[in-house]
């Protein structure tokens, strides 16, 4: 497959920041109160395919010491034909996750605190991933009542169920992220997050002191 101008995009390619990326998340995902240089983050574009095979072109955003992780994450995806519906930028959704995460987008980078605390979440500093959100959702108890994110993902919140883009223990997307090093939302006990892979505290920590 080749992008216009003939290039090849079998080999991810990456970039930094350049003035026009970030015409296309200035104020959006990239918003005025982020405190992370640009330098940290790199802009990474690579093929993945949907549930029928069709070959899409990808679009991430994502912390500089996690790019080549990524690069072989979605390579790995991409040539065994693993599922993933759509990767864009969030920004084509006003940087809205539960906008994104109903058109089932996968995305990282997505600058904002963790709620009620000065604290920047994962995705804040593009070292979190999360994959087919809406087929995978985040799942919770709030006052005896079980919540999901998105709202439209309740048929999905039943794990024992068969569908298309299910993420789950042990298949090839949680094997290649947890072989990197990243933690899986579906282990979480408090609480499950299908869609969500993060790096641990304590390197967001020592990263996010830089910042």
């Amino acid at each position: 497959m080749k992008e216009k101008g003939g290039a090849t995009l079998e080999q991810a390619y990456v970039s930094s920041i350049t003035d026009e990326i970030f015409a296309r998340i200035d104020g959006l995902s990239y918003k005025a109160d982020c405190p992370l240089p640009l330098e940290d983050l790199r802009y990474l574009r690579f093929l993945h395919r949907d549930i029928h095979g069709s070959v899409l072109v990808g679009e991430m955003i994502c912390h500089v010491c996690i790019v080549h992780d990524l690069i072989d994450i979605f390579k790995r995806l991409y040539q065994a034909g693993y599922p993933v519906e759509k990767i864009r930028l969030i920004d084509e959704y006003g940087a809205d996750d539960e906008i994104s995460m109903r058109d089932n987008n996968s995305s990282c980078f997505n600058f904002r605190f963790i709620s009620h605390t000065r604290r920047i979440s994962k995705h804040g500093l593009g070292l979190a991933v999360d994959v087919n959100p809406l087929y995978n959702p985040y799942v919770k108890t709030v006052a005896g009542r079980q919540v999901s994110e998105p709202a439209t993902a309740a048929a999905y919140c039943e794990r024992q169920r068969d569908f298309p883009y299910k993420l789950q223990k042990g298949d090839l997307c949680y094997r290649l992220f947890t072989e990197h090093g990243f933690l899986w939302g579906g282990d979480w006990t408090d609480r499950k997050d299908y869609q969500h892979f993060e790096v641990s505290d304590e390197m967001a920590a020592i990263l996010g002191r830089r910042t």
